[in-house]
């Protein structure tokens, strides 16, 4: 469905990403790992098309978008949750959810799917009418989720979902993400909870300055001593 050939960026003389190759198949769940300044950021900007690529093709279900605006890259489905959610927070709940809408053409459906975001987080639903400051963090990060939801997506890229939320919400959190995959939702996550992550992802890649060091399967990836040492914090 994505996928990423030898994607190289730079931030002036800088190496951001050293011919990253990843592949993330319709209907799954892939997680980057990495800590801060490995290149998941960066990573997830050149899907985006924020970034630009010094070398390398990036490809979404068969066509190149290397070359695309990052508005035509919304329009093929690949939705962004950005890290720090990036919300309207003087707008309500309800608002927020249909600005997540504003580029799509099935204005019809809009409405069922907002109540069906609402069945998802049902909080956000006795709180329709609340400006968003009024939310507590995980409010706002299940908004934040539902509202890149409302868009549609093909593709959902999510960008460090449990940052700062107390351990109950992130499993909550993670549980939806888990669940999401069961209607059909493909989903590419950035995270550097690798305990969580390897527990619902099919798939991980390990960034490390910018370069894949690893990647497998999950439940392979969730036995390696590096990863055990290094990013679960258990001795080899």
């Amino acid at each position: 469905m994505l996928e990423l050939k030898e994607v190289s960026c730079f931030y002036g003389k800088v190496r951001a990403l050293r011919e990253v190759s990843i592949v993330v198949e319709e209907g799954s769940i892939v997680s980057l790992l990495g800590a801060n300044g490995a290149g998941k950021m960066t990573c997830l900007k050149a899907i985006s098309r924020i970034a630009k690529l010094q070398s390398g093709k990036i490809f979404f279900r068969g066509k190149d978008i290397s070359n695309l605006w990052p508005a035509d890259v919304v329009q093929l489905g690949l939705i962004q949750v950005p890290e720090g959610r990036m919300l309207f927070p003087q707008l309500t709940v309800e608002e927020n959810l249909k600005m997540g809408a504003c580029s799509r053409k099935d204005r019809k459906a809009i409405p069922a799917d907002k109540e069906r975001m609402y069945g998802y987080f049902p909080v956000l639903g006795q709180r329709r009418r609340q400006t968003v400051a009024t939310l507590s963090g995980g409010e706002q990060q299940m908004l934040a989720i539902a509202r890149g939801l409302m868009a549609a997506p093909k593709i959902l890229l999510l960008d460090e979902p449990s940052l700062g939320l107390a351990p109950v919400i992130v499993e909550q959190i993670f549980a939806f993400i888990r669940d999401l995959k069961k209607t059909g939702t493909t989903v590419l996550l950035l995270e550097q909870n690798a305990s969580m992550v390897l527990r619902i992802a099919d798939r991980a890649y390990v960034l490390e300055t910018g370069a894949i060091v690893m990647s497998g399967r999950a439940s392979e990836l969730v036995k390696s001593e590096k990863v055990r040492a290094s990013y679960l914090g258990i001795g080899t």
